[in-house]
């Protein structure tokens, strides 16, 4: 996706460091954001679709986005899903509409690749704009606890969620950072 002067494309190897320090300035704990890439991306849960770069002209990479495998387990069993995280924009380039961009373009690689939906842990008055509402609305519980409207679900496919009540259950990558 070609926008003013960034594209938004599927990372390679030539991305590594700079998605680093992407998330690494964009976070407060930005090594850990940064470091739970590195290991998903090391995972089995790794989806390499699923991890979009902003990235301008000159090869500068100013946005990541990274969708991974997670599990919903409920009462008839595990189903695989997938969860945003992290995403993340350089401070410079925040609030321009490159994170709309990356979620937009991450969600329509999630739906072409045929999942059919997608839990953040996130900002409750940025999410919302996609599609994401409370997961508890759909009796689904978050493997930690939290505020209710931060812990989101969207529904890729309508009621693709519908009699799934449960527990996400995040692979190891993500207890592996503080």
């Amino acid at each position: 996706m070609k926008k003013n002067d960034y594209i938004i494309r599927q990372e390679n190897p030539d991305d590594y460091s700079g998605i680093r320090e992407t998330n690494f300035m964009a976070f407060d704990t930005g090594e850990n954001e940064a470091r739970l890439v590195e290991l998903i991306r090391e995972s089995e849960q790794f989806v390499p679709e699923f991890s979009l770069v902003a990235v301008k002209d000159d090869g500068e990479v100013i946005g990541h986005i990274l969708f991974s495998i997670i599990h919903l387990v409920t009462e008839q069993g595990t189903v695989p899903t997938l969860g945003l995280a992290p995403m993340a924009v350089k401070p410079g380039y925040q609030n321009s509409g490159i994170g709309s961009d990356l979620v937009n373009e991450g969600i329509k690689a999630c739906r072409a690749l045929g999942y059919n939906h997608i839990f953040v842990l996130g900002h409750p008055n940025f999410y919302p704009r996609f599609g994401f509402s409370p997961a508890s609305q759909f009796g689904i519980d978050s493997p930690f606890p939290m505020p209710d409207e931060v812990f989101m679900a969207l529904e890729l496919k309508k009621g693709s969620l519908n009699g799934l009540q449960g527990k996400i259950e995040y692979p190891p990558a993500f207890n592996s950072v503080s």
